[in-house]
């Protein structure tokens, strides 16, 4: 019996020290971490005096889109129009530099003449390079909403011109939509914010009217037979 136990407490010391030396010899191939790297890397595994470091994660990034396919109001920019000193050098020009050239090359399209700053066509053709701009920012940055915003309120004020030009001078508003490529749609003459309440009420409305048709016809019709039966009562009279 007490062989027994003897052998068995053998092994189990055996065991127990088998264990200490692969974690001792795992420690030691490990480096041993710093104060500051230790802060940092979060919780560590310790084994005796020495730090195990813990598996570093890698997310994966969000990946861009590329501007190669995109097409741009700013690409149809050609070389003799660039600084002739910079024009071999790709990306010489600032892109508000390249900005000032597209409203420059829109605004001398459909002004009036070399002077002309302030007119109705000046202020569309400036309104439509800045609209172009954001168009060509939010491919690139689709949830921008400020600038998003912005491009709505630039449109809107383009349509107020455009209206107000096509009332005082429709020639000079037929060459601007031609020469700077906007379609101009109408405003509808009656605008509602379609509800449940409403759809209902103009239902109600539209059967009402159609009853009301349908009892004036009816009594249209009854007026011509009496007409009809009292003409020939009296021509039977005669």
């Amino acid at each position: 019996m007490f062989t027994n136990m003897s052998v068995r407490s053998l092994l189990r010391l055996s065991g127990c020290i088998f264990r200490e030396a692969n974690a001792v010899s795992s420690a030691l191939s490990a480096e041993p971490l710093t104060c500051s790297t230790a802060l940092l890397s979060g919780p560590n595994l310790r084994c005796g005096s020495f730090a195990l470091q813990p598996q570093v994660r890698h997310y994966a990034r969000a990946a861009k889109k590329s501007v190669a396919g995109m097409f741009l109001h700013l690409s149809d920019l050609t070389p003799t129009m660039l600084k002739l000193d910079y024009a071999t050098v790709p990306l010489a020009q600032t892109y508000k530099e390249k900005l000032e050239l597209k409203k420059e090359l829109l605004i001398s399209k459909v002004q009036r003449d070399k002077n002309d700053r302030n007119s109705e066509e000046v202020r569309v053709a400036m309104l439509t390079a800045r609209i172009c701009n954001f168009q060509d920012h939010l491919q690139i940055h689709p949830k921008d909403k400020a600038n998003k915003r912005r491009m709505l309120m630039a449109i809107d004020k383009r349509k107020k011109i455009l209206k107000k030009l096509r009332l005082i001078r429709y020639d000079a508003f037929e060459k601007v939509c031609e020469q700077l490529g906007i379609t101009y749609t109408f405003p509808p003459e009656y605008y509602r914010r379609v509800t449940r309440r409403w759809l209902a009420k103009k239902a109600f409305c539209l059967k009402v009217f159609k009853e009301v048709q349908k009892q004036k016809a009816e009594e249209k019709n009854k007026m011509k037979q009496n007409k009809v039966t009292k003409d020939a009562n009296i021509a039977k009279a005669q």
